[in-house]
């Protein structure tokens, strides 16, 4: 499922408590989508890392009562009242016995005395015995208590993300220009580093930190392999020699289109963030002269950076221009 579906799927799942597991490779995103829905849907998210627990840790630890009787003390991160998610991260990186102490918590909502609130649901996710990850295989008695969804990771919703959440231009260029580098994971291989949703996240750290300066390749190597790394500085020396983004809005009618599609994305991506009121009209001149697909990008990228120029007749007549792409 693409993370919008997983999205949609977990509000509907949530909404009648019923338990769901999250499968994915290592650095898609698992964790970041569940807590999105959490803020979306205003719950209170506890994240349990079940990898982190022994057995006893789930039930708490016995006490003495009044009455003279043992009774057992809930660990404090178990809730006790209002709404949210007990996210349960890396379930099936835990022991199998602290596995089997999740059986009760997941079927009937309840470990011996502790009762889990009715405003709370359970979400577990975990990376698949496939990705060599550190796994143990879930007992099918356990299993069988989830909904289980599978996490695939889509570039165009990932893009839409990171304009959102200001992921360097020169990363999303890149993706662009290389979308199947956005997640380039081979479970044979005994690579340490390489190219996820999660280290492109990191790469674009750096490239905030360093501004205008392709980083040292070594370094993105030891974040996303060096085969992507070496694809991306040489794409960054592309990316910064390319012509003031000024100059092309001031002069559309007449500045250079460039031919090749590395250097393409990157222009859209430059033009796009540079999107408002006051050169709106330079950009769709300039558009206009760009590949159908190319001009596209570039437009459908401004919109979302800016939705008011959506309203304006400079994007009336370029959708009208170009309506046999948009259909």
């Amino acid at each position: 499922m693409k993370p919008s579906h997983i999205i949609e799927t977990l509000k509907t799942l949530i909404e009648i408590r019923q338990p769901v597991f999250v499968w994915g490779a290592p650095g898609v995103g698992k964790s970041q989508v569940i807590a999105q829905v959490a803020r979306q849907e205003a719950l209170e998210l506890v994240d349990v890392r079940a990898v982190l627990l022994d057995p006893v840790d789930l039930r708490g630890l016995p006490r003495i009562d009044d009455n003279n009787r043992a009774c057992w003390c809930p660990p404090e991160f178990l809730p006790t009242g209002g709404k949210g998610i007990l996210f349960l991260d890396e379930l099936n990186a835990a022991p199998p016995l602290v596995q089997a102490a999740c059986y009760q918590l997941v079927l009937d909502r309840q470990l011996g005395e502790y009762r889990l609130p009715d405003g709370w649901s359970i979400v577990a996710a975990g990376n698949r015995e496939t990705d060599r990850a550190v796994t143990h295989r879930m007992p099918s008695a356990l299993a069988n208590r989830f909904v289980h969804l599978n996490f695939k990771v889509d570039d165009t919703e990932w893009l839409a993300w990171a304009q959102d959440v200001g992921i360097a231009a020169e990363v999303s260029a890149f993706i662009r220009f290389r979308p199947n580098l956005l997640h380039a994971f081979d479970p044979q291989k005994d690579d340490k580093a390489f190219p996820t949703p999660r280290s492109w996240e990191f790469v674009s750290r750096i490239m905030n930190r360093q501004a205008k300066v392709i980083p040292d390749l070594e370094l993105i190597a030891g974040v996303v392999g060096e085969g992507a790394a070496a694809e991306f500085c040489g794409f960054l020396r592309i990316y910064h020699d390319l012509p003031d983004p000024q100059v092309l809005i001031d002069n559309p009618e007449t500045a250079e289109v460039p031919e090749d599609p590395a250097t393409l994305y990157a222009v859209c991506e430059l033009l796009a963030e540079k999107t408002d009121s006051e050169n709106l009209h330079g950009i769709m001149t300039y558009a206009r002269r760009l590949p159908p697909e190319f001009s596209v990008l570039l437009v459908r990228d401004a919109a979302r950076a800016n939705s008011a120029i959506i309203d304006t007749p400079d994007f009336n007549d370029w959708a009208i221009a170009h309506a046999d792409v948009l259909i």
